[in-house]
Order: structure tokens, then sequence, then C-alpha cells
């Protein structure tokens, strides 16, 4: 019963506050208003992340052309590659990985872009997964839409994070995902 009245206060709040729509972004739940205000004026930074030229143009050439070492690459593979494996290496210093890196604060804790097909082109630090295609914080910007996470604690820094994910856009047309961890303390700042 308890359950059912929190959801229920949940969905009032999120219709109140105008959070839940037919909109181009979907939300976590809970959050409140002064702190989602917060995490929607970090949202429009991170989207001029992903139409940064340079952002573009690595997605746009990993599309064109897939690395080779990308043809066998497994879920279980990459969860068995150390940070010191050449392949973690080239994407953690790539220039999409560079620019993010560029991007980190005490706000802004990790970063990664995605392909079309969900592959990483960049990140600031290693992800637990490979590919994100079939995850909303993928197919929704893959949509055009922006995608907000729920509250979670981040499995590599044990910190309290919310996720937004936005289109990278080439013209209006998403070619990729950006997907930004933030730091929820630093934000209730």
């Amino acid at each position: 019963m308890r359950m059912k009245k929190n959801l229920l206060q949940s969905l009032v709040a999120l219709v109140t506050f105008g959070l839940l729509s037919a909109g181009s972004m979907l939300r976590a739940e809970g959050l409140d208003p002064a702190l989602q205000a917060k995490v929607d004026a970090q949202i429009q930074i991170i989207k001029t992340w992903a139409a940064d030229p340079a952002l573009v143009a690595a997605v746009k050439a990993q599309n064109g052309s897939l690395p080779a070492e990308y043809a066998d690459m497994t879920e279980a593979k990459w969860s068995a590659l150390t940070v010191m494996d050449p392949l973690v290496r080239k994407l953690d210093k790539s220039p999409a990985g560079q620019f993010l890196k560029g991007k980190k604060s005490e706000v802004f804790i990790r970063a990664f872009v995605s392909d079309a097909a969900g592959y990483k082109v960049g990140f600031t630090t290693k992800t637990l997964n490979w590919s994100h295609k079939g995850a909303a914080k993928h197919e929704q910007p893959m949509a055009g839409k922006i995608w907000q996470g729920n509250l979670e604690q981040d499995k590599a820094s044990g910190l309290e994070q919310i996720q937004i994910a936005v289109p990278v856009l080439d013209g209006d047309k998403p070619i990729g995902s950006l997907v930004v961890g933030m730091s929820v303390a630093k934000l209730k700042e």
C-alpha cells in the first residue's frame, strides 16, 4: 500500500511540475524540482558538447568505417580487458576521449560517446559495457530524444550520480549518443 502511495505521489509531482510528458525527454523519477532544475541547466551544457565539431567528426568517422578490432568484440571480452589493453587505451586517448576528459569536473564525473551501433568512440574512463545498443541511454538519443536516468551509485567511483544522454547530431540526424554521469552531491551544492 505504501509503495502505491509513493508511486501515486511521484506521478502527481511529475504531472504537476510538467515532468511527465510526451515530449522529447525521459526523466528520472523522484527528483525534487530544485535538483531537476540544476540537472536541466547541465543538460544544456552537455548538448553543446554533443554538437562540438570534433565530437561529431569522430562519431561520423567511426560510423563510416568501423575499426577492425571491433569486429569480434563481445561484452564478455570487453569486461575482461584491463585499462592497459591497447583498445581501451586507444579509446581513452582518442580525440573524443580527450575532448571528454577536458570537460571532466566535480559535477561531470564520467562520460562516453557511442557511434550509431552503440560502440564506444571515446570515454573518460573504461565503461562497464562495450555496447549500449538496446539500452534506453543509447536508443532514446538515437531517436533524437534526451534520456535521464534515475539516481544511482556509480559502480566505479562509488558516488551517487545521475546519468544524462543526448544525441550527437549531424545536422538534424542522430548519429550517436553522449552519456554523462553527474555527481548528485555537487549538483546539490
